[in-house]
């Protein structure tokens, strides 16, 4: 009997903690319409514009570029929700495999004739696709992924949005390999030597 009328409570009280769980784990829930920076004392329409897009368009870039409006560049999608990146590859360039753990990616093909994408999931499975003009593809929150423009002459431009103001980003060559990790410790991690670890350390490090 008292098994019966706890049963409907201890369900309740899991509902309970996977529902905070999950807030947590998105941007939290603002208790005004929007946002305004302490420093900040007047707000018109020029706080909700974001002018840092113009001219990405115009030529293309050499290398990998990712122009972003997050809320480190545009205050105003503080507590929003929300952010959005131009991403640009030129011929035959990748986006290294990272990873966003505060949102979910929505990718958008806007230029060029394909780009290749993947990600990994927990079990280690690879999911891979060649995404064509107007394309969208999505790369699930926390989980490892990459794209690759395969075209050595043909520029690509993809637009990116993301369920977060601030989405974050953990470069896994970066992580692994230009954070200080002892190289002895790379070299059994990965089962090499520590000249291999040096060589792709080298590889890394930023040109002159």
């Amino acid at each position: 009997m008292a098994f019966n009328f706890l049963e409907p409570v201890l369900l309740l009280l899991l509902l309970a903690m996977a529902t905070s769980r999950m807030a947590i784990a998105s941007d939290p829930d603002i208790t005004s319409d929007f946002i305004v920076p302490p420093n900040q004392y007047f707000v018109d329409g020029k706080f909700f514009t974001y002018t840092g897009m113009r001219g990405v368009f115009e030529k293309p870039s050499e290398t990998f570029k990712v122009t972003k409006a997050s809320m480190a560049e545009f205050p105003a999608v503080n507590g929003q929700s929300v952010s959005f990146a131009v991403l640009q590859y030129p011929g035959g360039s990748v986006n290294p495999p990272h990873t966003h753990p505060r949102s979910a990616e929505l990718l958008f093909l806007v230029e060029g004739s394909s780009l290749e994408v993947g990600f990994v999931d927990t079990s280690n499975k690879l999911y891979t696709q060649k995404l064509l003009l107007g394309d969208m593809f999505v790369f699930p929150k926390g989980l490892i992924h990459y794209q690759f423009n395969p075209n050595p002459k043909e520029p690509v431009t993809a637009i990116s949005a993301f369920g977060s103001a601030s989405a974050g980003t953990v470069s896994v060559p970066g992580t692994v390999f230009a954070t200080g990790i002892d190289d002895n410790i790379l070299a059994k991690a990965f089962k090499t030597d520590v000249a291999t670890i040096e060589k792709i350390k080298a590889g890394l490090a930023p040109k002159p």
